[in-house]
């Protein structure tokens, strides 16, 4: 994957630096089909300058919750085409998946504890009883 294609130096710099995975139309599913996995939608940092704070705090939540997951950027020309697949209708968002099915998702930038709260409850379910609920979205 060329990572030049991804929209800013913080987004380049989760996948050169930090080793995640960058996603496109073609390889999400080879990605997300393989255990618990987050991808993030950063949309266009010039446009929502949130996916620039959050592609800094990801790492850190990765690391915090130690192989937990995986983590893959989606790539600025994916994004359009799997953001209705994953019901992403804000940017940024952090979709968790486990053996492809959807676990729910975290949108915009928040405080680290809601994260940690979030994070957790989303990875303590199984996807068979992941209820809409299980939801975050604001």
């Amino acid at each position: 994957m060329d990572v030049s294609t991804l929209r800013s130096l913080h987004l380049r710099r989760l996948v050169e630096y930090h080793g995640f995975s960058c996603v496109t139309q073609e390889t999400v599913d080879a990605f997300a089909n393989n255990g618990t996995v987050v991808l993030f939608f950063a949309g266009d940092p010039a446009r929502y300058p949130e996916a620039n704070d959050v592609a800094v705090i990801l790492p850190e939540l990765a690391a915090t919750f130690s192989g937990r997951f995986r983590t893959a950027v989606v790539a600025a020309g994916a994004e359009k085409s799997l953001q209705a697949r994953y019901e992403v209708t804000v940017w940024p968002t952090l979709v968790f998946l486990r053996q492809g099915i959807k676990l729910g998702a975290i949108s915009r930038m928040r405080d680290w504890g809601e994260y940690l709260r979030e994070i957790a409850l989303l990875l303590e379910h199984e996807p068979a009883s992941i209820s809409p609920a299980a939801e975050v979205m604001t």
